[in-house]
């Protein structure tokens, strides 16, 4: 087998959506999964999937099984990171719905015990966000901000709050395996 890579997953958020993705493209051995919202946004964002397939894989929610899920059973991943992610999917991880590619990702991912790193879009009450105009100030809801709550409570899962902090979990990972 070769050597384990990282899966990394967008949703529909744009939140510092170009600082996540300029961060990933520095990574080796990672595959990029995509929600059907997460491909809206990058085209939102002016983002391109084409270029984005020059540089790694690309795997689009196109299935209704997940195919590529079974990739955890195998040892292929030894890491998942959703970034930047919705609140809707953050509830339905916390439901335990895995209704879509990234939900059963990241469902599978926990019960083969890969850790996951989770870039949360509604971390405050009151933050800043980007849109693709520009920056604009946001107020996540309670029920928003307790998905977020509840999903840091989850077994071989870590929040994080901000890319840098998301960059350095992620490195501090990648540096443990070595």
């Amino acid at each position: 087998m070769n050597k384990p890579r990282l899966a990394w997953a967008i949703t529909g958020s744009g939140h510092y959506i170009k600082e996540c993705l300029d961060f990933l493209l520095t990574l080796d051995t990672v595959d990029l999964y995509l929600s059907q919202a997460g491909e809206e946004v990058l085209k939102m964002y002016g983002i391109s999937t084409s270029e984005l397939r020059d540089r790694l894989p690309v795997y689009r929610d196109k299935a209704a099984s997940a195919p590529p899920v079974g990739h955890f059973y195998k040892g292929y991943y030894h890491t998942f990171v959703m970034a930047p992610t919705t609140s809707n999917t953050v509830a339905k991880c916390v439901l335990g719905i895995a209704d879509t590619l990234v939900t059963n990702l990241y469902s599978q991912a926990g019960k083969c015990r890969v850790p996951s790193i989770i870039y949360p879009c509604d971390i405050a009450p009151e933050m800043e966000t980007t849109a693709p105009g520009g920056k604009v100030m946001v107020y996540p809801r309670k029920i928003d901000l307790e998905g977020t709550e509840k999903l840091r409570r989850f077994e071989y899962t870590q929040v994080v709050e901000s890319v840098d902090e998301l960059i350095i979990q992620v490195n501090t990972r990648l540096a443990g395996l070595q």
